[in-house]
């Protein structure tokens, strides 16, 4: 069945057809001339029009044109002409229209005409939603594996809250796939075709991440020459993800209070104030509970970005994903011809606790794949702490027995000399990579993020 809009002028040509349509099963409704048809076109959605050409106020040929240019779920077109306006019929078959009947014609014709406009209408709107639904479900969570129970919790609760507007605090230890939830989240989103502006609050210093986040005005500051967009702005109309929120500076906490409550905010130096439709995501591998305790976060802005939480249980916790993620991040890292797993390596990995989560198992399978041979990865490529289930620190890295970081006696030093003993760890390493940060971060098997919050702590961050 599909839905008509029958548009001529001849009242009594208008009802036969109309009559004819309904009896085969179409929902048909008529318009004496192109405007009233526009009218109805505006509005409801038909599936075909059947369209005389020479009307009053306005003929078919403009009801086309109107009906091609809104662009968006346009139906059929059928014209209805007389034998003296042929020519016109072909011009409207050049304009878009499905097809043209030349007075008289019959009723069978015109019926079998309509069926197929109406399958190929019907073959547009399958092909649109299929298109949405392979984006949507491509776009939806491609890297996620969810063999475990607690990941395909995190999958229902993803698909929960993205359709809403709530801001969404996700937790976990670093490395579990933080930002790939928030993805998600947007992606499945009425914002999904919006921007998806990402920002991580421990990797810039507490005098950068004002400016970067809110923006600034020309002068506000030495060296801001021109104005400069913050990405609050630039997230207007989607979503804006701040990882490692809890390492905001407490002076920010209460500007993007204001800015969340109010939807609005001013630029470093500037005096008009901004307002922007955001939806806000964050993460942190922090307890959101003892860091409020702490006074390290305020509660007030808790309460605002935590209206909904998605904790996501570290790799050890959910062993059925092991072995399919490992899989699937061979693909990834393994080249045009990714190495197999032996049975053996699979069952190492999968005892494994990896502090680390799923980039610690993404920088294993990177070093097995460049070492195996024959195309498969054995015990024999694998790390030592891997294969005898030894988990090292996570600040610890295996440079050796004389390794001058210290990461033997790490593992030994007493709780009152722990701090001390990570503080020249950590220094130790910046001298070998001459404080090259990055590098630093991968020496010592963390995250950078985790590296400039122990500086911060530590008070190294004005380097050597």
């Amino acid at each position: 069945m599909a839905k008509l809009l029958i548009v001529d002028d001849e009242r009594n040509l208008r009802l036969v057809i109309e009559k004819e349509m309904s009896r085969h099963g179409h929902e048909a409704a008529s318009a004496a001339d192109g405007e009233a048809a526009w009218e109805m076109l505006e509005a409801e959605d038909y599936d075909v029009v059947l369209c005389d050409i020479n009307m009053p106020r306005l003929d078919g040929i403009g009801l086309l044109k109107r009906i091609r240019e809104k662009g968006s779920n346009q139906p059929e077109i059928i014209m209805l002409t007389g034998q003296g306006t042929v020519e016109t019929a072909i011009t409207a078959m050049k304009l878009g229209a499905y097809d043209y009947l030349t007075k008289p014609y019959r009723i069978a014709e015109l019926t079998a005409l309509v069926k197929q406009a109406a399958e190929k209408r019907q073959l547009k709107t399958d092909n649109q939603r299929l298109r949405a639904q392979i984006e949507r479900a491509s776009g939806t969570t491609p890297e996620i594996i969810a063999e475990s129970p607690q990941m395909k919790e995190v999958l229902r609760l993803v698909r929960r809250v993205a359709p809403t507007d709530t801001s969404v605090l996700i937790t976990g230890e670093s490395g579990t796939g933080k930002e790939l939830i928030a993805q998600a989240i947007h992606r499945l989103s009425n914002r999904g075709h919006g921007p998806f502006i990402d920002l991580n609050c421990a990797a810039l210093q507490d005098t950068l991440l004002e400016s970067e986040l809110f923006g600034h005005e020309a002068g506000a500051f030495s060296g801001a020459r021109a104005r400069k967009l913050g990405l609050f702005e630039l997230a207007d109309g989607g979503t804006l993800f701040l990882d490692e929120i809890m390492e905001m500076p407490a002076q920010l906490q209460s500007k993007l209070l204001r800015a969340l409550e109010t939807r609005s905010f001013f630029r470093v130096g500037g005096v008009k104030k901004v307002e922007v439709d955001v939806r806000l995501l964050a993460a942190t591998n922090r307890d959101p509970h003892q860091a409020i305790a702490e006074g390290v976060f305020r509660s007030d802005l808790m309460y605002r970005i935590n209206s909904f939480e998605v904790k996501i249980a570290p790799l050890r916790e959910r062993r059925e994903d092991v072995e399919p993620l490992a899989q699937h991040l061979l693909q990834k890292v393994g080249g045009p011809n990714p190495p197999v797993l032996t049975h053996p390596a699979i069952e190492a990995l999968t005892g494994f606790s990896w502090s680390g989560n799923v980039r610690q198992l993404r920088n294993c399978l990177e070093r097995a794949a460049l070492l195996a041979d024959n195309g498969k990865i054995t015990l024999n490529e694998l790390p030592p702490e891997i294969v005898h289930k030894t988990e090292p620190s996570p600040m610890s890295v295996s440079f050796g027995s004389n390794d001058p970081t210290g990461v033997r006696n790490f593992h030994n030093a007493s709780p009152v000399n722990l701090r001390d003993s990570e503080k020249q760890q950590i220094i130790n390493a910046l001298e070998r990579t001459g404080w090259h940060r990055g590098k630093t971060a991968e020496l010592l098997g963390i995250s950078p993020s985790t590296l400039y919050r122990r500086l911060r702590e530590y008070d190294l961050e004005a380097g050597r």
